[in-house]
């Protein structure tokens, strides 16, 4: 499938989508090119049904998604990070099981819903309504249909010092449970936080903090 844009055409108020085209035409390849391993984990096992990916970046989730007999809708809001994921799922031959949608989730979500909702480390250089993406994005997921939220809970020594002079709260997984408050209608997988090795810049190597939020809507939830 190609890049489609939901609804009318995408406004960019606040330079989101230029800020990470540009952030993307930096590096020939931006991200790793492997699904992130918490995505792998926790969604195995499994039954294929209906997926949307936000922030999907360059496609690695999205084609492993596919790989597995997802069918997949990915949003992103860089036209260069789809375009490179577009070629990638090609590649991949799973193309014609991925919906590729350039949208800014500020101001627009994907219309359907979903058997599972995947957000991979969710966090923008550009302010970025999270909680309120997320509840949207619980809204859409279908009863006995999965939510997960995969985040970072420090800012590692070698990011930039942009990251380090700027109040950034990162939430631990309780933390984000409590704020959205989804209610009694959600069973709680898993609400945890663990360590991650991650390469940085110039060879570094380090481990750093992330958040792991895995929920299941009650079957006999409404859907909206």
């Amino acid at each position: 499938m190609g890049i489609g844009e939901e609804g009318t055409a995408m406004t960019d108020a606040n330079g989101t989508a230029e800020h990470w085209d540009a952030r993307y035409g930096e590096h020939e390849q931006f991200w790793s090119g492997n699904p992130n391993t918490a995505l792998v984990e926790h969604v195995a096992h499994l039954d294929p049904g209906r997926a949307l990916d936000l922030g999907c970046g360059e496609g690695a989730d999205a084609i492993w998604l596919a790989e597995q007999g997802w069918q997949v809708t990915a949003v992103d809001v860089s036209g260069e990070a789809l375009r490179r994921a577009q070629r990638a799922a090609e590649e991949a031959g799973v193309a014609g099981r991925i919906d590729w949608r350039r949208m800014d989730l500020a101001s627009e979500f994907p219309r359907g819903e979903f058997d599972l909702i995947s957000a991979q480390f969710l966090h923008s250089e550009v302010e970025l309504p999270r909680e309120e993406i997320l509840r949207t994005a619980a809204a859409a997921v279908v009863p006995g249909g999965v939510l997960l939220i995969e985040g970072h809970a420090n800012i590692p020594d070698w990011a930039p010092q942009q990251y380090h002079d700027h109040d950034v709260h990162l939430p631990s997984s309780r933390e984000l449970l409590e704020t959205l408050g989804l209610g009694e209608e959600w069973e709680v997988l898993v609400c945890a936080e663990h360590e991650r090795i991650q390469n940085g810049p110039d060879g570094y190597i380090g481990a750093r903090q992330d958040t792991t939020l895995k929920l299941r809507r009650s079957s006999a939830a409404r859907s909206r």
